[in-house]
């Protein structure tokens, strides 16, 4: 079992990085620096709802988890995808 304490400071972080990232959203001068921290502000959500599920013990959202990090992924490849003009 992973400590109460370690958990809360992986959340701390996770949020610091959330803020770092809406910053940069923000104030990202081009396109490609928004998706960027919106990728970063969802794959944090995604690591908060780990670390919850983690201190609560809910093994059930675990499955959800791994089915939003899947769809983050694609979502992440279809905008760099966008970005590059459609180009492979």
């Amino acid at each position: 079992m992973i400590p109460v304490l370690t958990l809360e400071i992986a959340m701390i972080g996770l949020g610091v990085a959330m803020a770092i990232a809406g910053l940069r959203g923000l104030m990202g001068p081009r396109t490609t620096d928004r998706a960027v921290a919106s990728d970063l502000m969802f794959f944090s959500v995604i690591g908060f709802i780990t670390l919850i599920s983690l201190r609560i013990g809910a093994d059930a959202l675990f499955d959800i988890i791994l089915i939003a990090t899947l769809l983050g992924f694609m979502a992440a490849i279809s905008m760099a995808r966008l970005g590059s003009g459609g180009q492979r």
